[in-house]
């Protein structure tokens, strides 16, 4: 290949045809795979393989998408939600998840990983679909299928680290990683030092290449607390910048982030309501708020909850962050947070329930296994039923009994390192202090644990699965038909809450159409039943009083 200059080389040739397979020899020496490889049919150690990337005829060329406020997105691992564990299995399961009222599927990560099975996080070429899920025209296909039923695609993408097996970039382009800023994993991404700038377009390019050529309808960032960039603009206000000016005024285009900094300014909508930048961010205090009320959880990030966590619960659902510059006790006073109070609903994804929340759990336990089927029923029609755009986790609809289990297939030594170091995380649980106690966590790279997290979709034939699907069919209903047209009338809302002898109250109040009310008995006592202004659409409370955890929905003109 010619070098022409800046540490790029090329070559063009007549016998390079899609499906041609290829790599590239660094000075006569390792030869690796392309690092933008659209598809890696051998893993991540194997040739790279030509696409064609206007193969694929679109039936759904058309489709613009959905607004933001229509969204009711359910999350799913692309290999444990279907038995087939493949692109396909996911497309097979659409008129299922049209049916339940969701409107937008969102893929954990399918950036090429090592080995067979993995959450998707430790990807190292986040150009590739990994093979183990199908080829990239079946997952176009799943795409294109879901448009043509009205559902939005997202997808999960991870900008903030490379995984530990597979990444060669070290071998020939060092300068994509700098000992300057220390994540997790190690050295930082290069995004604001010497030769940035390859390394920037690289991931801007990488968000564009999902939203043009896959056609999905948004992305979710990963972690983006644990990216370090001194740079003005940083790295999330240039990529969403690109992402806006070059397809934003086409489709309906939504970015999300997972940002523990709870940095409000990445949210602030421009004039007209529009997003300048983020369209909305994963809420983890309406979690921890909710999961602590319902558990008495205190162990961990949950100690910042457990005080007063119906308090915090209120403030999440009227302005959105629990902490916005507030002290956390878990974080030894440090503050947290910016003041979110002023921005719309929809900037808060709420959930009860994700794959974190349930697969960083010891074994994978899900909500139903350890709290009341009363109390998560009532914490669902909370979330489903606020203004905040809520999400579900695969299985959640019906109470899965089957675990979301840390899984992952590494190399040999790599993965006894895992393993061992999976358990010590632990450690500093009562529960585990033990080393022998510790060996009843599931092994991360064992396939066994892989299949444990399967989803059984025999189980829902069961009346007792079905009841719960019920439940959450009626909810998302609902939602759609009551909800969202408040949403559509009024971007913004004066909103406030309070407790009141043990009952939650908040009220989202219009200057321009219906106001949303709503009382919610989270304890194991029966309350009084405050008088609801307007018309109640929802209820589960028995009698003239708010039995133990029950509530009410009005809607007030």
């Amino acid at each position: 290949m010619e070098s022409s200059g800046g540490g790029w080389f090329g070559l063009v040739t007549t016998e390079a045809k899609a499906g041609s397979r290829y790599k590239f020899q660094v000075d006569g020496g390792i030869k690796v795979p392309d690092p933008a490889s659209r598809y890696q049919p051998q893993d991540v150690h194997g040739a790279s393989e030509v696409i064609d990337p206007r193969g694929f005829s679109w039936s759904q060329a058309d489709w613009k998408g959905r607004p933001w406020e229509e969204a009711a997105i359910y999350e799913l691992h692309v290999g444990a939600f279907s038995a087939s564990g493949l692109f396909s299995g996911v497309q097979e399961r659409l008129d299922y998840l049209v049916d339940l009222g969701v409107t937008a599927i969102e893929l954990m990560p399918v950036s090429d990983f090592p080995g067979r099975r993995n959450w998707g996080y430790d990807g190292v070429l986040p150009y590739a679909p990994d093979s183990s899920y199908g080829r990239p025209e079946e997952l176009k296909r799943l795409i294109d299928t879901a448009h043509g039923k009205g559902l939005m695609v997202l997808l999960d993408v991870v900008y903030n680290h490379f995984g530990p097996e597979g990444n060669y970039l070290r071998a020939y382009a060092p300068e994509f990683f700098t000992g300057r800023h220390k994540t997790p994993w190690g050295d930082g991404i290069n995004f604001d030092g010497n030769e940035s700038r390859v390394v920037r377009d690289f991931f801007i390019h990488n968000a564009l290449y999902w939203l043009t050529e896959y056609n999905f309808d948004g992305l979710r960032l990963d972690a983006v607390h644990a990216i370090v960039d001194d740079s003005n603009p940083d790295i999330l206000v240039e990529l969403s910048k690109a992402v806006r000016n070059r397809i934003g005024a086409e489709r309906h285009i939504h970015l999300i982030l997972e940002n523990e900094a709870n940095q409000a300014s990445y949210l602030r909508p421009r004039a007209g309501d529009q997003p300048e930048h983020y369209n909305a961010q994963w809420n983890d205090d309406i979690h921890h708020a909710m999961h602590a009320i319902i558990t008495h959880e205190a162990d961990g990030y949950y100690s910042d909850y457990a005080d007063t966590p119906e308090l915090r619960l209120g403030r999440c659902l009227t302005e959105g962050f629990a902490y916005q510059h507030d002290p956390s006790n878990y974080r030894g006073g440090a503050f947290r947070g910016e003041v979110s109070k002023d921005l719309p609903a929809s900037c808060f994804v709420s959930f009860l329930q994700n794959h974190d929340q349930i697969g960083n759990r010891a074994v994978g336990d899900r909500i139903t296994a350890i709290a009341s089927a009363k109390a998560v029923q009532t914490m669902a029609a909370i979330y489903l039923l606020a203004p905040q755009p809520p999400m579900i986790f695969m299985g959640e609809e019906y109470a899965a009994s089957t675990p979301f289990l840390f899984f992952c297939d590494f190399g040999k030594e790599l993965a006894k390192a895992v393993t061992e170091g999976r358990r010590n995380e632990f450690s500093c649980f009562e529960r585990f202090k033990d080393p022998a106690s510790r060996c009843i966590i599931p092994d991360p790279n064992s396939v066994i644990t892989f299949e444990r997290s399967t989803l059984d979709w025999t189980s829902i034939e069961d009346p007792f699965y079905r009841e719960w699907l019920d439940l959450y069919r009626y909810l998302l209903r609902l939602r759609q038909e009551r909800v969202v047209p408040l949403l559509k009338a009024s971007a913004t809302f004066d909103s406030s809450y309070e407790v009141c002898d043990q009952v939650l109250l908040a009220h989202w109040k219009s200057t321009v159409g219906q106001s949303l009310h709503l009382a919610a008995n989270l304890s194991d006592k029966a309350a009084t039943l405050p008088t609801q202004p307007g018309e109640v659409f929802y209820s589960n409370h028995e009698n003239d009083s708010l039995t133990p955890w029950s509530l009410v929905w009005s809607i007030q003109s």
